[in-house]
């Protein structure tokens, strides 16, 4: 099985931002965790800071992989162009956040991905990645 985890601006800086909200570890480190975890599965990632290149990533990877985990931080509230991407492609993709967003600012609430996405896990921080994997493997 092939899962591309697609991150958003901002998550390049996990164990750094805000550690109150993220924690302290660093994506690249828990990375290494889950391909311990999930050995069965080949497990592919990107971050991007850019929307057009989360974008592209989605293109490259929609019709290749079996699932997609995405969290594309604060482009979820603010591009309709990721969520028409989502909408786009044949692999099943699955939202995720770090943190609760409905228990954040108003603005937070809204996605323009979830309508597109086979479901949305948030607010078990990392453990949410987790999740959405073991999702794709049940």
């Amino acid at each position: 099985m092939k899962i591309a985890i697609i991150n958003g601006p901002n998550l390049n800086l996990l164990g750094k931002r805000e550690p109150e909200i993220y924690g302290d570890t660093s994506f690249e480190g828990y990375l290494e965790g889950l391909k311990k975890k999930f050995k069965g599965c080949e497990l592919l990632y990107y971050q991007s800071n850019i929307e057009g290149e989360i974008i592209d990533k989605l293109h490259e990877t929609g019709f290749d992989c079996d699932g997609i985990v995405l969290n594309a931080g604060a482009y979820t509230h603010t591009s309709v162009g990721i969520g028409d991407a989502v909408k786009s492609i044949a692999t099943p993709v699955v939202e995720v956040h770090i943190s609760n967003t409905f228990s954040r600012e108003a603005f937070r609430h809204q996605s323009y991905i979830s309508p597109n996405a086979r479901g949305v896990i948030l607010g078990f921080g990392l453990l949410s990645y987790d999740l959405a994997i073991q999702s794709f493997l049940e």
